[in-house]
């Protein structure tokens, strides 16, 4: 051991390759292995008379997921889910994170710092039933509204095309709340930190010179706090791509991206098409990524 110290001493790079070393290669097995093993299945096909996997190389799996117009539909209701609760998302936590960067004292802070990340602790399977029997055609949300005495304004909500049903339980717009309420403390989180880093005197300059507080908020505080609405976005777009238990119990009848997965590789037994629906999030990522990176959003990362 002293041996081994003494060679490691002085020697940065070694010591930090000799520490790095058992993660990588983690990393590199189990994660790296199976995205590997994923992508490789998707260029297999499946024989139509035996269901057994053909391996060999074909483009035939992706031609199916392009083609069909039910595949198609799958891949843009998921998108439009997705694109919606990240908007939304970015919405609602930039009033709550610029409140908690800005103006709330120390322990307000940690109190909602708390608020915010208490969800978390509780069973996700237990959120999610619990958020269906809430949105249920007589739970506690339609309850509340009948008192309020807007409960007609639920009821055209309900009426409209493509996002109504028969109860919020049974829609899409049921669905979007449910992914909004679990995704939100990832937008939250990262977003408030951004808003940490914004220095205070470039808000006071800004008004210095005269600008009003909605330039303040263009032209000061939303392009520093783009890394985080960057970081948050990627959490709730990429979540919400691939979540298949909330459209499984919340929602209207209609397959999304992470139910299509899970049916295709455990009751069809079609994994090489389970694995091409996998990878239309990478391919949907990258691109987002990229179009951040090229808009700055991590400049000030």
């Amino acid at each position: 051991m002293r041996a081994i110290a003494k060679f490691l001493y002085g020697r940065r790079g070694y010591y930090l390759a000799l520490l790095l070393l058992p993660p990588l290669l983690w990393l590199g097995t189990v994660y790296l292995g199976s995205l590997l093993a994923l992508l490789m299945q998707s260029f297999y096909a499946i024989d139509e008379f035996t269901a057994r996997i053909v391996p060999k190389l074909t483009l035939e799996t992706y031609r199916q997921l392009v083609i069909h117009p039910a595949n198609v539909d799958i891949i843009l209701r998921t998108l439009a889910m997705a694109a919606a609760v990240t908007v939304t998302a970015a919405i609602v936590a930039f009033p709550i994170a610029n409140y908690m960067a800005r103006y709330a004292s120390p322990r307000m802070k940690a109190f909602f710092y708390v608020g915010v990340m208490l969800p978390m602790w509780t069973s996700y399977l237990v959120k999610v039933y619990a958020w269906r029997l809430v949105l249920a055609k007589q739970g506690i949300l339609s309850w509340f509204l009948d008192q309020l005495g807007l409960l007609p304004a639920l009821d055209a909500a309900l009426a409209t095309p493509v996002i109504g049903g028969p109860s919020l339980a049974s829609s899409y717009l049921g669905m979007f709340i449910v992914f909004v309420y679990m995704w939100l403390p990832f937008m939250i989180l990262p977003l408030t930190a951004a808003l940490e880093r914004v220095p205070q005197s470039l808000l006071q300059a800004s008004a210095d010179l005269g600008a009003r507080p909605g330039q303040t908020f263009r032209n000061v505080i939303l392009p520093l706090a783009l890394p985080g609405l960057a970081a948050g976005s990627v959490f709730t777009f990429s979540l919400t791509l691939g979540d298949y238990i909330i459209p499984s119990v919340v929602g209207a009848p209609g397959y999304f991206i992470g139910m299509m997965v899970y049916q295709q590789q455990g009751t069809a037994g079609n994994l090489p098409l389970a694995a091409a629906f996998s990878v239309v999030p990478i391919i949907l990522i990258a691109i987002y990524l990229s179009l951040a990176k090229r808009l700055g959003a991590f400049n000030a990362l």
